[in-house]
């Protein structure tokens, strides 16, 4: 029998939720969105997320894997994953008989081409079993005619003179036996033995990251179209073995270049037959092959298919506690065990593979990443919301050492090239400002340095300021705008940083009277005017114009706000749009981009008041 004081308390308590008022809309948004964040993240501190299925990994890495077999260094599982992979891709075709990168991304041919070599090279592995495939493969071929007879032209129009992608696509094309190998440019394998620091002026056609497709296929190529004169050829031979010994040093012990499956299914499955039938078992060749092997099987999904990369964990997990700090709700995970994570996801050494220095982080926590900005800038950001400072100098030096002459910020390496990832860009540049100011603050970086640093980036983001007030960023766009190109993108990331830094900057009123000028009449955001409003663009966009407290944007605030709140409420906020660029402009998307951005779009708001109806 319960006592007289527990009686009393309990009717006090019955009283108090009957009196206490209902949480509002955002708050209990922000309770929902939160609870979801936190519970996808994993034991050990981090977010992993999910990428897309992507079409264009799958088929590269079914024709790799039957490229294995036809060389005698396939195994027996390698049967089930190419008979799953296309399965998955019939499945996913377009109406119009071709594949986008991602299930939700329209046709286009380089990734069709891809898939209907995938179908020519898994013929003999198919058998019966799957007719739909020979369906499949019928109609793609009828999609890519619409493209024209000369493929190799046709690729070679799309991406100009970056032979990034379109040299692999035709050499995975040739394997199949659709394009001839002497309609395929070369190219230089052997200027890869050089060393690294000569790079920036040898004006390769390739960009940076793309070394190990630089030497596989080069080195196929070299065997396929036969090297012209005697010392030319002699100088080939010379820089094999040298190639090959770099390949094997680059190669990261996951054995995914880049952890990366179109890039790591590209070298394997022009390194071996390359080398097939020299008798060098154990040569650096097979030994690079196997391990690209062994990594496209683990990364097979029950379904059949291959994502664009392993993960993002490190740019989830870094902008996951951003988010959360934005909303108040850092209290609700370890910031122990994430702070220890981020901090020890920073290089402590040169990387191999682009000779970058130490204090920089990679886009993942595993071995095939490569030290970048975004993620140097976010991850210094993220600690510092968690109190850490102790990585913030080294990551500040390193962001200062790679700042470019026009002031703005590159992706990897300063001064490596003239190509799309080798150039300075408004929202590389603008986070790294971010992140040097906060550093500066915290006493984690020299003032004078960064303050010179801050400076040129200014004038850099002025001159890239677009005459509407937007800015173009370069790892995000838009499958539906004009040039898929995403300015409400690019326009919020850079607004949101020079709002912390500037609040006074004039490139603020102009940049947010454009996203104020392009919202939709639903109150969200595309990629710009009249593009279909998504969640991840809505809340980028109303989180910047939150963040600069302005009452002319006050209005278009809340009207993101109510958009985010009605998308939650009828639950289908956490639904993923393939806006994500990855290298070589392959599409994508990511289950936590919406969950994340969400949060933090809420969070601002009701720091600054928001009135939600």
């Amino acid at each position: 029998m319960k006592s007289a004081a527990q009686q009393l308390n309990n009717c006090s308590a019955k009283r108090s939720e009957q009196t206490s008022p209902a949480p509002s809309r955002l708050e209990s948004a922000i309770g929902t969105v939160t609870d979801r964040l936190v519970a996808s993240m994993r034991p050990d501190g981090f977010w992993q997320g999910r990428l897309a299925s992507s079409a264009l990994s799958t088929a590269t890495a079914v024709s790799a894997l039957c490229v294995a077999k036809e060389h005698g260094i396939g195994r027996e599982s390698f049967e089930s994953l190419i008979a799953n992979g296309a399965a998955w891709l019939a499945a996913h075709q377009n109406a119009d008989g071709g594949w986008g990168d991602t299930a939700d991304s329209p046709s286009n041919l380089a990734t069709t081409a891809l898939c209907i070599a995938a179908f020519k090279l898994a013929e003999q592995h198919l058998a019966q079993t799957l007719p739909g495939c020979a369906r499949a493969q019928a109609r793609a071929r009828e999609y890519a005619a619409g493209g024209g007879d000369d493929l190799p032209a046709a690729l070679s129009a799309a991406y100009g003179k970056d032979r990034t992608f379109a040299v692999p696509i035709l050499a995975n094309c040739a394997l199949a036996g659709i394009v001839p190998w002497q309609s395929i440019p070369r190219l230089p394998f052997e200027l890869a033995a050089l060393p690294q620091g000569w790079y920036k002026f040898l004006r390769l056609h390739v960009v940076s990251y793309a070394l190990p497709a630089l030497i596989a296929i080069g080195l196929l190529l070299d065997d396929r179209k036969n090297s012209r004169g005697p010392i030319r050829k002699l100088v080939r031979r010379l820089a094999q073995n040298a190639v090959l010994g770099k390949l094997e040093t680059i190669q990261p012990s996951t054995g995914g270049f880049l952890e990366a499956i179109p890039l790591t299914s590209f070298v394997a499955m022009t390194i071996i037959p390359a080398f097939a039938g020299s008798g060098a078992s154990a040569s650096p060749a097979v030994r690079v092959a196997r391990n690209c092997l062994d990594f496209i099987e683990r990364s097979a999904r029950s379904d059949g298919s291959w994502a664009i990369d392993s993960n993002l964990s490190v740019w989830l997990t870094t902008n996951a506690v951003k988010a959360l700090d934005a909303a108040g709700k850092l209290h609700e995970i370890d910031t122990h065990a994430t702070r220890r994570w981020i901090a020890n996801r920073q290089y402590r050494a040169a990387h191999p593979y682009t000779n970058s220095p130490p204090g920089a982080w990679a886009w993942t926590h595993l071995d095939g990443g490569v030290p970048d900005t975004d993620d140097t800038s976010s991850a210094m950001l993220a600690l510092l919301a968690v109190g850490e400072r102790e990585a913030i100098p080294d990551g500040a030096q390193w962001l200062l050492n790679i700042q470019n002459k026009d002031g703005g910020w590159p992706t990897f390496c300063r001064g490596w090239g003239k190509l799309p990832f080798d150039q300075s860009s408004p929202d590389l540049t603008a986070h790294a400002m971010h992140a040097l100011g906060a550093a500066g603050k915290a006493g984690a970086a020299r003032d004078a340095n960064v303050s010179r640093a801050i400076e040129r980036g200014m004038d850099y983001l002025a001159g890239a300021q677009r005459d509407d007030g937007s800015w173009v960023p370069l790892w995000f766009g838009n499958q539906l705008a004009p040039g898929k190109i995403n300015p409400v993108l690019g326009t919020s990331q850079v607004l949101a940083a020079l709002a912390e830094m500037q609040p006074d900057c004039p490139m603020l009123e102009k940049s947010g009277a454009y996203l104020a000028g392009v919202q939709n009449d639903d109150g969200g955001w595309g990629a710009a005017e009249g593009i279909t409003s998504t969640v991840e663009e809505t809340a980028l966009a109303t989180a910047a114009l939150a963040r600069c407290a302005r009452d002319a944007d006050r209005n278009a605030v809340e009207k993101g706000i109510d958009y985010l709140l009605r998308r939650i409420e009828n639950g289908t906020w956490h639904q993923q749009a393939p806006i994500g660029l990855y290298f070589a402009r392959l599409w994508y998307s990511e289950e936590l981009y919406p969950v994340i951005w969400t949060l933090e779009a809420l969070g601002r708001a009701r720091r600054n008041n928001v009135e939600v109806h």
